[in-house]
């Protein structure tokens, strides 16, 4: 009994252990394991649902240090279930790893009544795991759907993220119904300045990207709200100067208004705000089943593409090889024929031309070969004397002559000369 009770107390604690490690495993498990969450917006109505990292973050193993915290980059990919994209009402923006994501837009009054499923993925960049919850939007009917009076403001210093937020958003709101006073106002939609054609800013001076709120009421619109259509206004607009606006102060602590941006939807433009909510849609039509192509594909033939793109340019090239070949060497005049066709006295002249050119050229040819006596010692003829070159250094050279004549020499005789016979003597 005494070694029966020591060898049971080692099997016991391995059975708590295994039971233990099973428990923890089963934990882990059903903790990701996460129900489906259900929202209920209504149509017509801003829809705002915020992707928190932190309410993620447990899906994902802790850093291996104990007490570290943990602050991995996460981001999200939403998508409607069993396709690759989002409803066209519905958008999604999250700025940086570190930050929440947000899905915003306005429901459609087709959408009513039908649930909507958005599968939520959450990817940790630092362990490359994944994931996965549901979103179930049931899309509710609003309550005097549409808004009879629109107004889509154009704030400068704010981005779509930071005006989604629930504070800042609430205070856009009391600022416009203290300007409007509706009994009821709603926001209807959110869009980035940059969904609109607008340009990113400069990262300097803390500058901001725009974003346009389109809000609804009951009532019609109060004269502040009207008096960016006052001509004045108009004309100042269109020389890019700020319009002059009584209640511009109640937003100017908060939020910087582009009243030249203003746009007011009456009652009788619904059909064109229907429009313009649903024109993100993007849904293709119904073209009926698509037909791949057959997989026994017939063989090309690609002869005639030969002949078109190499035998007829080449047979193109042999032409004209030929024609400028018989232009070259058969169609020649010739000699003979230039000289039957040319007058005898430009003949005469021309072999005139030629003879000189010859004749100076052959002259040319024995240049070198005798050397002016200037160049060379001369000997004077009687005593036999060398005489230096007539060229001394104090003379120019280019005014002496080439030759000196027998006359210049010195210590030159004077031979006589014969007289002859006739009248004149010279």
């Amino acid at each position: 009994m005494p070694r029966g009770g020591e060898g049971s107390g080692p099997t016991g604690r391995r059975d708590g252990a295994s039971l233990a490690t099973l428990l923890l495993t089963v934990f882990t498990i059903l903790s990701k394991v996460q129900s489906d969450r259900n929202v209920y917006p209504s149509a017509g109505v801003l829809f705002v649902h915020v992707l928190e990292r932190e309410y993620f973050k447990g899906e994902f193993p802790p850093y291996p240090k104990p007490g570290e915290m943990n602050n991995d980059p996460i981001t999200f990919n939403t998508n409607l279930m069993g396709y690759p994209d989002r409803p066209g009402w519905l958008r999604y923006i999250q700025r940086t790893p570190y930050s929440d994501g947000v899905l915003y837009g306005s429901p459609t009054i087709e959408s009513v009544g039908k649930s909507t499923t958005i599968e939520i993925t959450a990817y940790n960049r630092r362990t490359f795991e994944t994931a996965r919850h549901n979103l179930v939007i049931n899309i509710m009917s609003a309550e005097d759907f549409p808004l009879p009076y629109q107004a889509e403001f154009f704030i400068k210093n704010m981005n779509v993220e930071e005006m989604l937020a629930s504070e800042v958003l609430g205070d856009f709101l009391g600022a416009v119904k203290n300007v409007w006073q509706p009994e009821r106002l709603n926001a209807i939609n959110i869009t980035s300045a940059l969904d609109r054609g607008g340009r990113v800013p400069l990262p300097i001076n803390n500058m901001k990207e725009g974003v346009y709120v389109m809000v609804g009421a009951d009532v019609t619109f109060s004269s502040c709200l009207r008096e960016p259509e006052n001509p004045q206004n108009k004309l100042r607009c269109s020389q890019e100067m700020e319009p002059v606006i009584t209640c511009d102060k109640k937003f100017r602590s908060q939020f910087q208004i582009d009243w030249c941006k203003l746009n007011l939807v009456y009652p009788t433009q619904h059909v064109y705000t229907s429009q313009a909510v649903n024109h993100k849609e993007n849904k293709l039509l119904d073209v009926g089943e698509y037909k791949p192509p057959s997989e026994s594909l017939k063989s090309r033939d690609y002869y005639s593409d030969f002949l078109i793109t190499l035998a007829i340019p080449s047979a193109i090239a042999l032409v004209l090889f030929l024609i400028l070949a018989y232009i070259m060497c058969c169609r020649r005049e010739g000699v003979e024929k230039r000289n039957m066709q040319t007058p005898d006295i430009q003949l005469v002249h021309h072999s005139a031309i030629q003879k000189s050119t010859k004749e100076l050229r052959e002259m040319s040819k024995h240049r070198e070969i005798a050397w002016p006596l200037s160049t060379l010692p001369v000997f004077h003829p009687i005593t036999g004397e060398i005489v230096p070159p007539v060229h001394p250094d104090s003379y120019d050279n280019t005014s002496m002559p080439l030759m000196q004549t027998q006359q210049n020499l010195p210590h030159q005789t004077q031979i006589p000369q014969q007289k002859t016979e006739g009248k004149w003597h010279p």
